[in-house]
């Protein structure tokens, strides 16, 4: 199966307008960010993937795919990774077939262990600020010491460091660099400068 890209951060992006897709990825690139996670939440969402993808700024990778058949149109649109909110193996398997790596979502042990017999190396644990954050990440950690997690779900500049500071987390999602309203706005400068400063807090 694919990698993951190599991004201590992976900004989870809402674009209303694909037209925005390349100068979004541009403020992310020039703020040191460089993996993005384009949510399929918006109808403009397929074309702004293909944009950006095209682009080549960062590594573009779809998110909330829930149904098999999305991982063949963000396949198609130039996607490299998939992100999902839950664990569906059919997903999994489809993103194998397609050569894209897949971050599957997970809440509890159950689902991690499915994971882990699925062979996969990391994982989405979300909602993060719900199910207990980094504590309950290094409890799941202790008994399956061989996956990495990457928490999504009220991850902001106040806690990334903590978040990333962890053997066993292997990046963060979050939003608050390239917020939904932002984006809208069209502040790009706005998007450069908050990427900058999430970089500027991962531990090195």
């Amino acid at each position: 199966m694919a990698s993951l890209p190599a991004s201590p951060i992976i900004p989870l992006i809402v674009l209303d307008d694909a037209a925005s897709a390349v100068d979004t990825v541009h403020a992310l690139a020039a703020g040191g960010i460089l993996a993005a996670e384009i949510a399929l939440r918006t109808p403009d969402a397929l074309r702004a993937i293909e944009l950006a993808a095209r682009d080549g700024s960062v590594a573009v990778g779809a998110g909330t795919v829930i149904h098999p058949a999305d991982v063949d149109k963000v396949a198609d649109a130039g996607a490299t990774f998939v992100v999902s909110p839950g664990f569906d193996r059919e997903v999994v398997n489809r993103c194998r077939v397609r050569g894209l790596a897949v971050l599957p979502g997970v809440a509890t042990a159950t689902e991690v262990q499915w994971a882990v017999r699925a062979g996969l190396k990391t994982v989405k644990f979300f909602p993060a600020d719900r199910l207990g954050g980094l504590a309950t990440i290094a409890a799941l950690a202790a008994p399956f010491h061989e996956l990495m997690f990457v928490p999504s779900g009220g991850v902001s500049a106040a806690n990334v460091a903590e978040y990333l500071a962890h053997p066993s987390v292997a990046a963060v999602s979050g939003s608050w660099m390239a917020p939904r309203a932002l984006l809208v706005d069209r502040d790009f400068a706005a998007v450069e400068r908050l990427s900058r400063e999430a970089m500027e807090l991962v531990p090195r």
